[in-house]
């Protein structure tokens, strides 16, 4: 089973320019460890200190919420997309 992962160009500085991945997994702490393994740089930026997913990381599958699909219980399907999409805050004062 295969599905790929978007990666944003916020964080493709962590994934030596990579955009998108494909991995052989079935769940969200599957992913994070087989995206652990091949961007060891990216890791501090998906997960806190504990592990838990990073507060302000949105993931999307299929362009829907993961929270809303079960969360880290939500069991991949061949041919997912996930998509990691970092809050980014900023502006003009």
């Amino acid at each position: 089973m295969a599905i790929t992962v978007q990666i944003p160009s916020a964080l493709r500085k962590h994934t030596a320019g990579v955009g998108s991945v494909e991995c052989a997994v079935s769940n969200l702490p599957e992913l994070f460890s087989a995206l652990d393994e091949k961007f060891p740089e990216l890791k501090p930026h998906l997960r806190d200190e504990k592990g838990q997913v990073r507060r302000f990381l949105n993931i999307y599958v299929n362009e829907e919420d993961i929270r809303f699909l079960g969360g880290q219980d939500y069991a991949f399907r061949d041919g997912d997309e996930v998509l990691l999409v970092p809050s980014i805050a900023g502006g003009k004062a």
